[in-house]
């Protein structure tokens, strides 16, 4: 009887895999050769953002959750910090797409030290009705979702140190200028009227948010928050029916107009010897 040869298949790996572990050597190989200098990066973010006030707007985040506010750098800051920073490489893709959630999925690697952060972010891609999005919805969704998880892959890995500075330097350069009554005056109007035309967000639905009873309550810490909240609407962490409690059946338009009566209603009462028009049809 012949001996048996076991025929033993060696699988190739494939040219993308071994050209991505080449580029990985080289540029591990080339974050050894050319450290970074860490407060120069500090330096250089801390210098971008406090020249540019509108640049660190985007550099904050705001987020009602649970009567609590969560705050914290945002994703456009992670980019700048991930770009000065140096040595450092980041992926971010979509690792699933089900019938009611889509998974974010991102890595930080740090050359330098070789150490690696993965997050994984999930978002929801149904309305209140249980209703998929649309194909651009989920889109839009999915570019959210990518950029929250590499977000958070970048800080991270990023040492607090260097974050807390350059966050408190973003706080900073968005207050502004308020040595004065009117400055603080005018900043307070820009961010109310901005609200207003952009989402159509009232001064109520405001003042509820923030836990305050008039506008002249709005300070430094509350103007930071308006930003805040406002970056992360538009960065996809939350939406404005959960930052307004919104009813999906009540439109802000139509909560106004029903207070606006109920204040007529409420003044035509205080008149004397005058009653208020009714309401009821006449045959």
């Amino acid at each position: 009887m012949k001996d048996e040869i076991e025929v033993i298949e060696v699988q190739p790996v494939s040219v993308t895999e071994a050209q991505t572990r080449a580029d990985i050597d080289i540029a591990i190989s080339t974050a050894k050769k050319y450290p970074r200098n860490t407060q120069r990066a500090i330096d250089n973010v801390i210098a971008l953002v406090s020249k540019d006030v509108e640049i660190a707007k985007t550099c904050v985040y705001s987020l009602p959750r649970a009567g609590k506010e969560i705050d914290g750098p945002s994703v456009h800051l992670a980019r700048i910090v991930a770009s000065e920073y140096g040595n450092l490489r980041v992926e971010a893709k979509i690792v699933e797409i089900g019938d009611k959630m889509l998974t974010a999925q991102a890595t930080a690697f740090d050359l330098q030290s070789n150490y690696a952060v993965r997050t994984e972010v999930k978002r929801r891609i149904t309305d209140r009705n249980g209703q998929k999005f649309t194909d651009d919805m989920i889109i839009v969704t999915a570019n959210a979702a990518l950029a929250i998880a590499s977000r958070n892959a970048i800080f991270q890995v990023v040492p607090a140190t260097v974050t807390t500075k350059v966050y408190s330097a973003a706080q900073k350069a968005i207050v502004g200028n308020l040595s004065t009554e009117q400055k603080l005056i005018k900043r307070r109007k820009e961010l109310l009227d901005g609200y207003l035309d952009t989402w159509n967000v009232t001064e109520a639905e405001i003042l509820s948010c923030l836990g305050i009873e008039t506008v002249n309550q709005i300070k430094e810490p509350q103007i930071v928050k308006l930003i805040g909240l406002a970056n992360a609407i538009n960065d996809g962490d939350t939406t404005i029916a959960e930052a307004f409690g919104r009813n999906v059946s009540t439109q802000p338009s139509e909560t106004k107009k029903k207070v606006d009566e109920a204040i007529k209603l409420a003044q035509e009462r205080r008149k004397p010897n005058q009653k208020p028009e009714s309401k009821l049809p006449t045959n």
